[in-house]
């Protein structure tokens, strides 16, 4: 694939840049087209991404429809077919000023006053498009073959909300059409996944503008499974020695400024609220109050590790773009704990921390993750505690514990928590990009700040280590998770639903409520279909809404035989005892079977 550099030069594309240079030239394409159709369109940025590119236009007051990012796609198309050549040319500041102002290009002005000791700048024409920019690209407009335009969004200028909201153009771009055809068949699986679609199907949870967007609301079927992994989380935590707590979603503000999140994290927390003289704030995280705990009493070394666990409502003020159902909200709740240690007891209590997480991940048969040492940007002195020596001390600690225990890990800068580096388990959902499941977070900051001490067996006293660790990560998220890793279909323990009771008809309603009954005393969650509907019906309907591991089809046969049909996600039947159905559900509810 020939490329072209902005001083003309033309050569083969490095593979590993290939995708990057198409994205780049569709952006391009993009605005060209944009211009045809919309002549006083003024241009901010239009980068290559990860998965796509985009251009952030000023339309003025023009609100588009799908039907103008078609238009504006076609016209795209247009553009590759004339096979415009694609020329850089470069110049001195005041030529390149000159030009941006006789094209009244607002934004690039702008940006070129940013760029203050930049002595020339350089330039791409199609056409008659001219667009400022670095490169490189393709030669011809027509060696763009497969692209399409995503979706469009708000986007302030310079990422900054005091500046004017203008509109974000999406759009991926791929080698070739079958590149792209995978892609669309990977974003039908997503549509398919997608867990605020089954979660309305399946009425898990719900969402109002009037409550407030990022708000979720847990109906009865989600609510279950939501109290299902909290009694599953903590019983696993109190085997291993945590005492639970349960503590308030508010606190004042100096609070947080004693932790140090007030400083470094406030623009991720919601306002503060004054009352009676004193300023509060909704919690944002729950490792203040669990220092204060801590702090209640005296301790001594013999007490150490205390393991401090709670499932705590938290809130944060995540911008509008990013919210997306219950996977990302501004009310969630952790799968919270912290550790606190002697310094002697870190390899242990991380040892103990990470074979928690991958004994839950085997018991929801999570293979594909990886383990990320997430430190500091040591150049970053707003975002992370100022404490070089702390900082060295610390995340080499948490490196030799790593490498100690065998687990690979690879090492990212500037991800680490403000206070201290920590230990993230990433995973690959079926589809989108990974994230952050679980963490285990070393702490020698806060227990500093909140003056945190335990008697040494000498006498004196000395500074516990915090461990701040979550394994569900929030429970919102994990089951977003679940429910895109499932689609719906939880395992027996976990659904909303274990058992679907279908009567045929009418005939068959009083044994049906009978088998339903004996199901009920059992604690199995099951449900009665008392409609007048078809079987084929109410067998459809039980699959797309209840998504239930089993359904009892119970017709006439059934009656006089006294037995139950069972039909399995499968769609396979076979005819059981319903004492001895009952012992199969109970054992998988016991066993948390894994029957996805």
């Amino acid at each position: 694939m020939k490329i072209i550099y902005k001083d003309g030069t033309v050569a083969e594309c490095p593979q590993d840049q290939e995708l990057h240079v198409l994205r780049h030239t569709a952006a391009h394409i993009m605005a060209q087209a944009i211009k045809r159709l919309y002549p006083e369109a003024d241009f901010a940025f239009g980068p290559a991404t990860e998965n796509g590119f985009y251009y952030d236009v000023d339309l003025g007051d023009t609100k588009l429809t799908d039907e103008d990012l078609a238009a504006i796609e076609k016209e795209m198309r247009k553009i590759c077919k004339e096979n415009l050549p694609i020329k850089p040319f470069i110049l001195p500041r005041d030529e390149a000023l000159k030009l941006m102002q006789e094209r009244q290009e607002h934004y690039k002005i702008e940006h070129m006053s940013d760029l203050a000791d930049e002595t020339e700048f350089s330039f791409f024409q199609q056409g008659e498009y001219v667009d400022m920019c670095i490169g490189p690209h393709l030669t011809y407009t027509k060696a763009l073959k497969a692209f399409k335009i995503t979706q469009q969004s708000g986007a302030y200028w310079k990422n900054d909300k005091e500046n004017k909201m203008l509109t974000r153009i999406n759009g991926v771009a791929f080698h070739n059409q079958e590149e792209l055809e995978e892609w669309e068949k990977q974003q039908q699986e997503a549509r398919e996944r997608d867990h605020r679609k089954i979660g309305k199907e399946m009425r898990l949870f719900m969402t109002d503008d009037l409550v407030g967007r990022g708000l979720p609301m847990f109906l009865p079927n989600g609510y279950i499974v939501w109290q299902q992994l909290e009694d599953y989380i903590k019983q696993k935590e109190r085997e291993r020695g945590y005492l639970h707590v349960m503590t308030p979603c508010i606190g004042t503000v100096n609070l947080y400024r004693t932790s140090g999140h007030w400083d470094h994290y406030r623009e991720n927390m919601f306002p503060a609220m004054e009352m009676e003289g004193e300023s509060y704030v909704l919690r944002p995280m729950n490792c203040p109050h669990h220092m204060m705990i801590y702090a209640n009493q005296p301790h001594s070394y013999r007490q150490l590790p205390i393991r401090i666990g709670e499932i705590a409502h938290d809130f944060r003020y995540e911008s509008s773009g990013t919210l997306k159902g219950i996977e990302r909200g501004r009310h969630f709740c952790q799968n919270d704990a912290h550790l606190f240690v002697t310094p002697e007891q870190i390899k242990d209590e991380v040892a103990a921390v990470c074979a928690l997480i991958f004994d839950v991940y085997k018991d929801f048969h999570i293979t594909d993750y990886r383990c990320v040492l997430s430190l500091r940007d040591p150049a970053d002195k707003k975002k992370y505690h100022d404490d070089d020596a702390m900082w060295n001390h610390a995340e080499q600690a948490l490196r030799e514990v790593l490498t100690e225990l065998g687990i690979q890990f690879t090492e990212e800068i500037g991800e680490a928590a403000f206070y201290g580096p920590k230990l993230d388990v990433n995973v690959k959902p079926a589809v989108g990009a990974e994230y952050t499941l679980s963490t285990c977070q070393l702490d020698f900051c806060l227990p500093a700040k909140f003056h945190l001490t335990y008697v040494d067996k000498d006498g004196s006293e000395k500074t516990p280590v915090v461990l701040h660790r979550a394994i569900l990560g929030s429970l919102d998220r994990f089951m977003a998770y679940l429910i895109e890793e499932t689609k719906g279909r939880f395992p027996t323990w976990l659904a909303p639903v274990q058992v679907k009771v279908l009567p045929v008809s009418e005939k068959t309603l009083d044994y049906a409520r009978e088998v339903n009954d004996k199901l009920k005393a059992a604690g199995i969650r099951a449900v009665l279909d008392e409609s007048n509907e078809k079987i084929g019906y109410k067998i459809r309907l039980a699959q797309q809404e209840d998504r239930a591991p089993y359904m009892l089809v119970l017709g006439a046969k059934e009656v006089e035989a006294g037995n139950i049909s069972v039909r399995n996600r499968k769609g396979e039947t076979t005819a059981m005892d319903l004492d001895a159905f009952v012992a199969q559900v109970k054992d998988e509810i016991a066993n948390k079977v894994f029957n996805v």
